[in-house]
């Protein structure tokens, strides 16, 4: 939805409507003229003197007209007298601070974050003017009304469950809240405060690669083949592993040789566009039968649990009515835990309690999402790998549940891996695609890791596409992955 042009203020229909106003008032007033011109002259009342007793005259007896008066033309009607004010004039139909409010928009730079600061301007806690001016905004944008109060009574609650108070504890949350409800995640601002956490987040991971990088450009004079063997060693330091590493160098090497480029000053951009080859996203087709089903699969300790609840999160924020099963059965306090985050979320929730049969988890998972008009349903699995057989069939059991309960499902299986595991997290990567078919990926912990390199290893070996990564603890910090940003952030 384009929502930077749908600023809607009241500026015109003001000028409209006192046009209109003018044009009525002097017809009145004209009407009234010709009226007092044709009228008998009122005799001039007598103004009492102090302390004497005032008699109202007899009213004058008026004699019936010999004959009726033929009606006037509809034409020489005169309007009607305007009516009287009543004792208490009508609240204004926008307020000074909306009038205020929506200047401040109006002058703003169009991006979210400068409207956000004009929204935020002078309210330092939540409370009932926090909830007007989100209110404020949302109208402004052309957003249904029915949308802000959906928006706002999840952000309350939100605030309350956290126990957030001031607007400085929340602001960043807020802004990424807005992102997703306004549909301007893509826009240049929220794109930067991107590439900005992105850069962060890949900030340990920097200095395995990138400084080691520019130490070999400052060492060699030209891209020979020490160059090249070298280069592999700083990749395999870097947890891109073997194989990968000498895909990623033949691949260099190739393209160094296609531009006829032997200056290492060139190497970064060479690097960048090839990363970029490799993180592009394969065409698929989105389309599903609704609802749409995710099959969310890992060992434990990745990070399952909280990157469920953030994806349910995103969508709920983009307007989808998410259910949670909790098919991991098997690890203690696993029901529970993600019970919290459904309800932290206000996501829907399914279980049948500890040791339950999780194909039969799925199965009525899956009635109770068609049966109740659910957009997406996300499904936890259990992630022990020390019966690897049991596992497997376990998780294609629950697939084939699925499928048979509702034809195409799941529609996606997310494989979630742990960043700073490194070579573990490629071997789970083939584990699991080998064992039940992944179609995408999510890496957690991006940003507490110097293994950063296992992304690159990942798309280039198993050609599986990254669609999101972890870059802390908040809603706001499981973010799409970017090939370009990727690469952009890692190579300067």
């Amino acid at each position: 939805m384009a929502f930077f042009s749908k600023l809607k203020f009241w500026k015109k229909d003001e000028e409209n409507e006192a046009a209109v106003s003018a044009e009525e008032a002097e017809a009145a007033a004209e009407a009234a003229e010709g009226a007092a011109e044709e009228a008998p002259a009122e005799p001039e009342a007598e103004i009492p003197v102090e302390g004497e007793s005032v008699v109202s005259p007899a009213p004058p007896i008026v004699e019936p007209p010999a004959e009726r008066t033929p009606a006037p033309e509809p034409s020489e009607v005169p309007p009607p007298e305007p009516a009287a004010a009543p004792s208490e004039a009508p609240p204004a139909a926008v307020e000074d601070w909306q009038k205020d409010l929506a200047l401040a928009l109006r002058e703003a730079e169009p991006r979210l974050s400068a409207w956000l600061d004009a929204i935020l301007e002078g309210v330092e806690r939540k409370g009932t003017e926090l909830w007007e001016r989100l209110s404020f905004l949302f109208k402004a944008l052309g957003a249904p009304a029915s949308e802000a109060e959906d928006f706002i009574d999840r952000f309350r609650k939100w605030l309350d469950d956290m126990e957030y108070e001031a607007v400085a504890e929340f602001r960043s949350e807020l802004q990424y809240r807005l992102a997703l409800a306004l549909e301007l995640e893509d826009e240049e601002d929220e794109r930067n405060r991107l590439m900005l956490k992105l850069s962060e987040g890949l900030a340990k991971t920097k200095e395995t690669i990138t400084k080691r990088i520019d130490s070999l450009l400052d060492t060699h004079e030209t891209i020979d083949e020490a160059f090249w063997e070298e280069l592999e060693e700083i990749l395999i330091m870097a947890d891109v592993g073997y194989e990968a590493s000498v895909q990623l160098a033949d691949r260099l090497r190739a393209r160094a040789k296609k531009g006829n480029i032997t200056d290492p000053a060139l190497f970064k951009d060479l690097m960048r566009e090839e990363l970029e080859e490799i993180f592009k996203e394969k065409k698929r087709i989105a389309v599903v039968n609704p609802p749409e089903v995710v099959l969310v699969i890992g060992v434990n300790g990745v990070g399952k649990t909280t990157t469920i609840a953030k994806l349910a999160h995103r969508a709920q924020m983009q307007g989808r009515k998410v259910l949670i099963a909790a098919g991991d059965t098997f690890r203690a306090a696993a029901v529970e835990q993600l019970e919290i985050w459904s309800k932290r979320v206000g996501a829907g929730f399914y279980a049948k309690g500890q040791d339950a049969d999780p194909a039969a988890v799925a199965w009525e998972a899956m009635e109770k999402a068609v049966d109740e008009g659910y957009d997406l349903l996300i499904v936890d699995t259990a992630g022990r790998l020390h019966t690897k057989v049991n596992l497997m069939d376990e998780l294609r059991k629950i697939k084939q549940v699925l499928g048979k309960k509702h034809p195409g499902a799941p529609h996606r299986s997310v494989l979630v891996l742990d960043s700073t595991t490194g070579q573990n997290a490629i071997s789970q990567a083939q584990l699991f695609n080998e064992g039940v078919g992944v179609d995408e990926v999510i890496l957690t912990k991006l940003d507490g890791t110097a293994k950063g390199g296992v992304v690159v290893a990942i798309a280039l070996q198993f050609q599986l596409p990254i669609t999101y990564v972890g870059l802390g603890e908040k809603m706001e910090d499981l973010r799409p992955f970017d090939g370009h940003d990727f690469a952009k952030a890692l190579l300067t």
